[in-house]
């Protein structure tokens, strides 16, 4: 697993190089109340739609892994995964707050994650979250990712991460 994720990150560092890029680490509970440790490499897009004195649609390709605690089922499971991310940001001043949201894929080592059964290690993600940005591009907010099969198998748990995060661009 480790060396599919360097592999995917290299890949993705060396083919989005020309673009902005953030880090980022969240530290979050599971809604049975597991640890979760989430790294992600963002990709900004670079583009901004919808501008008007309130504030902007922008976004950006989120890569992630994610670490997840012990559960009764299953415990220190990983995954890894992707999403686009839509990101509106409020105001032009240097703290601007921000809403986002997305839809992505993820790959779990196994096919249940801490009290969960998911019925497949493939999983989609969805994902809302806000916060606030910095003049120098730092970020800091609450997020929560739900995880689940959309029931293309059975059983469906899925899995809920909500946590803290704090990026910085690289």
């Amino acid at each position: 697993m480790k060396r599919i994720v360097s592999s995917v990150l290299l890949s993705l560092g060396l083919v989005c190089g020309a673009h902005a890029a953030d880090l980022s680490g969240a530290l979050g509970v599971t809604g049975q109340g597991d640890v979760t440790a989430r790294a992600a490499l963002g990709f900004n897009w670079d583009k901004a739609w919808l501008q008007s004195s309130t504030g902007f649609l922008t976004g950006y390709w989120d890569l992630g892994y994610t670490y997840w605690g012990a559960g009764d089922k299953a415990g220190g499971r990983h995954s890894i995964s992707f999403s686009p991310v839509f990101v509106y940001e409020f105001g032009t001043g240097d703290i601007k707050p921000f809403v986002e949201a997305g839809i992505g894929v993820s790959l779990f080592t196994g096919a249940s994650a801490g009290d969960q059964d998911f019925g497949s290690a493939f999983n989609f993600e969805d994902r809302i979250g806000a916060g606030l940005k910095f003049a120098g591009g730092q970020k800091v907010g609450i997020r929560a990712i739900h995880y689940s099969n959309a029931s293309i198998k059975q059983p469906n748990d899925g899995i809920e991460s909500y946590s803290l995060f704090y990026s910085y661009p690289l």
